[in-house]
């Protein structure tokens, strides 16, 4: 696999996010969010946060999330486990969290 095949990879190798053009034709860079405290079981929930652009690219517009994909004991692990999700994983997520969107729009 290429070291940028994954969100971790790619984050790593370029220093900046990934982007993507989603199926509704808007811009999309994404971000890695890990809760800041343990639930009550003592794990952390790991999520993806896709930002929005403008067409120009200049400022956001608005944010897409998905439900929690990982859990660890610490931010580190839910970090490393979010990092191991491949682009096209990643993509699949912005993909579903826009067809969800749509969904409740309706």
């Amino acid at each position: 696999m290429e070291p940028d095949a994954t969100l971790g990879g790619y984050l790593k190798l370029h220093s900046r996010p990934p982007a993507f053009g989603g199926s509704d034709g808007k811009a999309y860079s994404v971000a890695m969010y890990v809760d800041e405290e343990p639930d009550q079981t003592g794990r952390f929930g790991g999520a993806l946060l896709f930002v929005s652009w403008e067409a120009n690219g200049e400022r956001p517009v608005g944010h897409l999330e998905t439900d929690y994909l990982v859990f660890g004991r610490t931010r580190e692990e839910v970090e490393a486990k979010l990092g191991e999700l491949t682009l096209y994983e990643v993509k699949r997520k912005l993909e579903e969290a826009i067809a969800r969107r749509a969904e409740e729009s309706f």
